[in-house]
């Protein structure tokens, strides 16, 4: 078989490939010319810089697998990739230690202040009292993520002397333990920190993480790390606060646009800024390049990829079968991950009826996607959704039954979280996803982008005043389900939403003496 690298990879990977196929490292070409060759290839190795988009796979005639080397695969046009039959690799954890050496790097900057004092002396100038800078040992590191370089940060941070905190959701207390990190809710971790990390993928729930209201409840002083994705922390507001003082130092890694022209980052104080250079030593290269051409070689050779990034297609029949349910599959994943509000430490996923008699390696597959997007940079799929699981301390329980009542099928996923068990079901109809169970409450309910959930005593006039506190909230009612299990008892009320809703407006709605809780839903796609 014939691979095309269009990318600069490291000698390591190349030789990985070349002793099993034909290899051309064809570097500088332009989109025309790539495009113009594609079709005698079998393989495509990029890194950031070429655009696989649908355009350049659908030339592609022959190709079987595109290997990213790197991470991200924003570059990569997935759904393309997988209507025709290719399947796209990464390399997740061949950079993870430079990242996690890189936010150190720029932790340590902002205390000693390096950068401007190395300016300073560029300038014939001798101000050493302008350049006192504070220890860290002993200050307490926030980390927002705790993935593989999450994880590694924080074991370095622990040999530092620092006191570190994590907030991930699906880390659980006994992961945190072990890892010696302190599991905390963001709200606590943002407050209580002197140096606050991001490791998390950039998602819709992510995106401006960090903006101005997270900073109005930070320590005076807090300082600011990004080696992740720009636009998790917002530029402009990060930029305000070192203007106004309210933060002692910025640093960030990756930006909004790269390169970052016209960041306010660019002008503003106590700043160290780098070019995207988190996996950018020796050794990432080449274990990048080695991680990535061992995955291209196991799909050419017709075996899974452990860092396959997108599901392989299905089998004519199974996908007749199975197809109409992943989308539910996947909606009910990600609207237990943020109803369930803790850690699920064990998942039971049964599939009811028709969907029971195929293999369904690929709903509990696409349930888990849902599940835990925001919490990787790796896309959950049939190939590494067990890994994943194991990895986060997740139990998986698959349970079939011919039998779904009075529907044709059904899927329920039921969590155990710390205080007792979530449950949700769903089914579809007319193709489209409906939930139909929340805990013990039956209801029929079309998905939308932006619910509001509240869980409230059953007494007259409840419903009307929280619509009231949404309308002078300019917020927009779409559709309403009630579901109650006797008259006067506790009922659920979901309100689709055209609008998103502010936490002052969610503050005012659980104030009301009726409400026992509230949870906003977002549904909409993450990526």
């Amino acid at each position: 078989m014939r691979i095309l690298v269009v990318e600069p990879l490291a000698a390591e990977g190349l030789e990985i490939l070349r002793r099993h196929h034909d290899v051309d490292e064809r570097l500088g070409l332009t989109r025309e010319e790539i495009a113009a060759i594609l079709p005698g290839y079998d393989g495509l190795v990029v890194r950031s810089q070429v655009k696989a988009d649908a355009e350049l796979i659908a030339a592609g005639t022959r190709l079987v697998v595109i290997g990213r080397a790197g991470v991200g695969v924003d570059n990569v046009d997935l759904e393309a990739a997988t209507r025709a039959g290719i399947t796209v690799v990464n390399a997740p954890t061949g950079n993870t230690i430079a990242a996690a050496e890189h936010t150190l790097a720029l932790m340590y900057g902002l205390a000693r202040r390096t950068a401007p004092a190395d300016a300073s002396m560029r300038r014939g100038e001798w101000k050493r009292s302008q350049f006192t800078g504070v220890e860290l040992r002993g200050k307490i590191l926030g980390i927002v993520g705790l993935g593989k370089i999450g994880q590694a940060i924080a074991k370095r941070a622990r040999a530092m002397e620092m006191t570190v905190l994590g907030s991930d959701p699906f880390v659980t207390p006994e992961q945190a333990v072990n890892l010696g990190v302190e599991l905390v809710a963001f709200d606590d971790l943002i407050a209580r920190a002197d140096v606050i990390t991001v490791h998390v993928p950039k998602t819709r729930n992510t995106t401006g993480l960090i903006n101005a209201a997270a900073i109005a409840k930070m320590k005076p002083g807090v300082m600011l790390i990004n080696v992740a994705r720009g636009g998790i922390m917002d530029e402009r507001d990060v930029a305000d606060a070192l203007g106004a003082g309210r933060i002692a130092g910025a640093a960030f890694d990756v930006f909004n646009t790269e390169p970052p022209t016209g960041s306010p980052l660019l002008d503003a104080p106590n700043t160290l800024l780098t070019p995207h250079l988190g996996a950018s030593t020796a050794e990432a290269q080449i274990a990048v390049a080695e991680e990535v051409a061992e995955q291209v070689l196991e799909v050419l050779a017709g075996r899974p990829a452990r860092h396959a990034v997108n599901a392989p297609l299905l089998t004519p029949e199974t996908a007749q079968a199975i197809a109409p349910y992943l989308p539910l599959a996947e909606t009910l994943g990600r609207f237990l991950s943020q109803f369930a509000r803790s850690a699920p430490r064990a998942l039971t996923v049964e599939i009811a009826g028709e969907p029971a008699a195929y293999d369904a390696t690929s709903v509990v597959a696409a349930v888990l996607r849902g599940l835990m997007e925001t919490t990787t940079d790796e896309r959950v799929n049939l190939v590494n959704a067990a890994a994943l699981a194991r990895e986060r301390g997740l139990t998986i329980v698959e349970r079939k039954t011919p039998s779904a009542g009075a529907f044709a099928s059904l899927l329920t996923l039921i969590a155990e979280v710390e205080g007792g068990t979530v449950t949700v079901a769903g089914t579809v109809a007319n193709r489209e996803p409906r939930i139909t169970r929340l805990d013990e409450h039956t209801m029929d309910l079309a998905p939308a982008d932006t619910m509001l959930i509240t869980r409230h005593h059953d007494r007259p006039g409840t419903m009307g005043s929280i619509g009231l506190i949404l309308g002078e909230a300019d917020v927009n009612i779409r559709a309403m389900t009630l579901a109650r299990s006797a008259p006067r008892a506790d009922a659920f009320m979901v309100l689709a939403l055209d609008d998103e809703v502010l936490p002052a407006v969610v503050d005012a709605i659980r104030a009301n003496p009726a409400v026992v809780d509230v949870w906003t839903i977002r549904l909409g796609a993450e990526r």
